[in-house]
């Protein structure tokens, strides 16, 4: 076999590639390679929009980043490649080799700029474009090779090429959050896809199109080849050593649980007997802090307890058990319904030793019920409730922006009762008080009448605000009304389980509308 590639200068006036296969099997095998490269790329894309959501917040903008300068870089890559194109196999399998590299290490290497650095920012956009140039220069390499293998008319080799693209796009779309993120994780999904995607395309170039390969080109793919993929092996290998060095990085040292549910990442600090005070991050946002998160429970939710009735309680969101440990403070208190979407928080709750002792246990008052559900579905068929608290993420973060819409609040409105009363954390004052206002404002479109109030933080710094701001609402006036002293600490007795246990019968098989129960005084 010559030693030289047999490929002209000129690809379109070239002879046909001598290949091993039929011509009509090896077009396919070469349009079967562009479904698995496709799939590959947009989980890529995927996964640095994930990761960056999830590091940074916004998903808006963070996708908003990675698709426009992904995007642009295809544009660049595909300008790029025309100089590749004479010599289209050995340029194709070079870039597959350095796409399953940079696209499988991506996220990993995201995440260190996280913990270490401090930032992502400047990573993202620079893996982005990275990837962007790699899948770019994919298209015109792959419509020379299909043109070698069989010739046809550049419209149908167009249409051919891109419905194997969009088709394998439609499958990594959907592979990447129904079987890679359950099966593996961010990290190592990202490294799974990184293998996959120089199997397929060194697959294509060392066998199909060997013979368009120099002896030399060919062991060069070879050995790329092969240490990029030692390289996501080793990635993968060592994902759970990086994976805790990270978490200590940007939790500090004391990390008791950390875990990824279907809906987020949870991780404890803290708590138990480490001698620290415990700390609930969720999305590696700080969402409870054992040294300030009685003063935020308890602003919470005793103004809303203490301006009227409050026999039937709803939390949405608070899977934690806290604000239900404030709420049952209250010995007129018939039933409380938590609606938490991720179970693994109530779980958390009711099981861990750290947080189950922060809440007092409320989850084995019989009058607590923990529902697994999306509080805005819950709303649409849910029952009467004279308070209803909204102890949800901050309205700043985007996936949380429904929970604050008017949509949101118009539901909440009608399952008030009679008196009812509506509580939101509307996220802190300072230093951007258009937020909290906007949340105020939203509220009073739909009809409530609203009563702003702000409470400061005793620790402002590493992710705690300066302060805590919330929204009273309800269909009348409603004030603040705060009793002179705080509500008694309920012990969880056997007798006192036993009277809530009565309690809560009597309310589930009388099926009494509130208005009909007892209305205890504030601090009852």
């Amino acid at each position: 076999m010559s030693a030289v590639s047999d490929a002209p200068s000129s690809p379109e006036s070239g002879p046909p590639a001598r290949l091993p296969v039929r011509a009509g099997l090896g077009r396919f095998l070469v349009l079967g390679t562009v479904f698995v490269c496709a799939a590959c790329g947009l989980v890529y894309e995927l996964e640095l929009v994930a990761l960056a959501s999830y590091l940074a917040g916004d998903s808006v903008t963070q996708a908003s980043v990675v698709l426009s300068v992904m995007v642009f870089a295809m544009g660049v890559g595909s300008l790029l490649a025309k100089r590749l194109r004479c010599r289209a196999a050995v340029g194709f399998g070079a870039v597959e080799a350095v796409l399953a590299l940079v696209g499988g290490c991506s996220a990993m290497a995201l995440y260190a700029c996280f913990a270490w650095g401090g930032h992502s920012r400047s990573a993202l956009v620079g893996f982005s474009f990275a990837i962007g140039v790699l899948i770019g220069a994919e298209v015109p390499l792959l419509m020379t090779l299909i043109q070698r293998v069989r010739r046809q008319d550049a419209g149908g080799a167009v249409a051919d090429l891109f419905a194997a693209d969009y088709v394998g796009a439609l499958v990594g779309g959907l592979a990447f959050p129904f079987l890679l993120l359950p099966a593996f994780g961010q990290l190592t999904g990202a490294l799974v896809t990184g293998a996959v995607n120089a199997v397929a395309g060194g697959a294509l170039v060392l066998w199909l199109f060997r013979r368009d390969l120099s002896v030399r080109a060919r062991w060069t793919l070879i050995v790329a080849n092969g240490l990029v993929l030692a390289a996501l092996a080793a990635g993968a290998v060592l994902t759970p050593s990086f994976e805790r060095a990270a978490r200590q990085a940007v939790y500090g040292p004391g990390v008791r649980v950390a875990l990824r549910t279907g809906e987020q990442e949870i991780v404890l600090v803290g708590g138990g007997t480490s001698g620290r005070p415990l700390s609930l991050f969720l999305n590696g946002r700080l969402r409870v802090s054992g040294r300030d998160e009685v003063r935020y429970h308890e602003a919470l939710i005793h103004p809303a307890m203490a301006a009227g009735p409050h026999a039937r309680v709803l939390v949405l969101g608070g899977g934690d058990g806290l604000a239900v440990r404030e709420i049952l403070r209250y010995a007129g208190v018939r039933s409380v319904t938590v609606v938490e979407r991720d179970a693994e928080v109530v779980r958390l709750a009711r099981r861990d030793p750290g947080l189950s002792g922060l809440n007092g246990g409320a989850y084995r008052d019989p009058r607590v019920r923990a529902v697994t559900a999306d509080a805005f579905d819950w709303l649409r068929g849910s029952m009467a409730y004279d308070v209803v608290v909204c102890d949800l993420p901050a309205p700043e973060l985007t996936p949380s922006t429904k929970y604050y819409s008017q949509e949101f609040y118009g539901l909440a409105e009608r399952v008030l009762a009679p008196g009812g009363r509506l509580v939101v954390h509307a996220g802190p004052l300072r230093p951007d008080p258009r937020s909290f206002w906007t949340v105020d404002a939203t509220m009073r479109s739909v009809g409530l009448r609203t009563t702003p109030y702000v409470i400061g933080a005793p620790r402002p710094g590493r992710g705690s605000p300066h302060d805590w701001g919330f929204v009273l609402a309800a269909r009348s006036p409603v004030g603040l009304r705060l009793a002179a002293h705080r509500p008694r600490p309920r012990s969880l007795t056997e007798e006192g389980l036993r009277a809530a246990r009565r309690t809560a019968e009597r309310v589930r098989e009388a099926g009494l509308p509130p208005s009909t129960l007892m209305r205890p005084r504030y601090g009852e």
